[in-house]
């Protein structure tokens, strides 16, 4: 089985462990409600389940223990299936060995085609929901670089792309091209990761610098700090070109294992929204995958270990 495979086997198995969970809690709180409400007894196996070594007049109160306790431990269970849910979720997972490094795309060969979609400059009003709207009717999972400041402003829109499953990065706080010194880096990126966790829970571990710029020291701060610096290899200038330009440049740089630079903030965004769907639908016609930088770099990691196992 491929990585890819394992990853979306992974990712499915995550959506069943919530359904089983949240399943599970509604029929430990509902079922008790509505067989009191109805005057109804219990299925004879439930029955069996709550059932104590107790005198005949004290059944009603052993059944309303058994019941509590019934409830208690599906909650229980509940909470510690979404705990463990989020906390897999949550999880950069990227590579050890590619923290504190800059990469621009995943080393992947050709029979692996796998691409990774990125959206900067975000959350932003309306253009943030239209391309979640999109990525979600593909099926798709990205990952989206964000502002601080403009987190701050729109704290809902970063929660609704982190409930979607979509991967953070880090991209400063107030994107800035200038000049800064360990403590002005730190005020900018320090800022931004602290709010994504207290928004929403993400410890990101993934950094890209505004403009792409390496040497204003910045991304020196990330990478001492231990983010993967992620760069790009397919650049689409959606911020300055018409829609079938910025979707050519997009389809002319694509490549296996490679990170595909575009816009969901910062201004208006309508061309990328509209170019989006039309890459989207000619990538996967030439047998793309879509997956997250991490997951693109999991599966970069994979195929490493593959080769070594083979040459020995």
């Amino acid at each position: 089985m491929t990585k890819l495979k394992r990853l979306l086997r992974r990712r499915k198995n995550l959506i069943v462990v919530f359904v089983a969970a949240a399943t599970s809690f509604l029929l430990g709180v509902m079922l008790p409600v509505n067989l009191r409400a109805t005057g109804r007894t219990a299925p004879p196996i439930q029955a069996q389940v709550l059932a104590v070594s107790q005198p005949s007049e004290q059944k009603p109160i052993a059944n309303a223990n058994g019941i509590k306790g019934a409830i208690a431990r599906r909650v229980e269970f509940s909470q510690k299936a979404i705990a463990s849910l989020d906390e897999t979720r949550f999880q950069s997972s990227l590579p050890s060995q590619l923290k504190g490094t800059t990469i621009r795309q995943a080393k992947l060969d050709s029979q692996h085609k796998a691409i990774a979609l990125t959206f900067d400059d975000g959350p932003w009003p309306k253009t943030t929901t239209q391309i979640l709207d999109i990525l979600k009717k593909n099926n798709i999972k990205a990952t989206f670089f964000w502002v601080g400041r403009y987190l701050h402003t729109y704290p809902e829109l970063g929660k609704q792309v982190v409930a979607a499953g979509h991967a953070i990065g880090n991209h400063t706080w107030n994107h800035q091209y200038i000049k800064y010194n360990e403590d002005g880096a730190a005020r900018e990126i320090d800022r931004t990761s602290s709010l994504i966790e207290e928004l929403t829970g993400v410890k990101t571990t993934l950094f890209r610098p505004p403009g792409g710029i390496l040497n204003n020291g910045l991304a020196a701060y990330a990478q001492k700090k231990k983010y993967t610096v992620v760069m790009w290899s397919a650049d689409s200038l959606d911020w300055r070109s018409a829609t079938q330009s910025l979707m050519d440049n997009v389809l002319r740089q694509a490549s296996s294992g490679g990170i595909v630079l575009m816009h969901d903030g910062g201004g208006n965004r309508a061309k990328t929204v509209q170019a989006l769907p039309n890459i989207i639908a000619r990538l996967k016609k030439q047998g793309y995958k879509f997956v997250t930088v991490p997951e693109l770099l999991e599966m970069q990691e994979e195929q490493l270990k593959q080769q070594k196992i083979a040459k020995k």
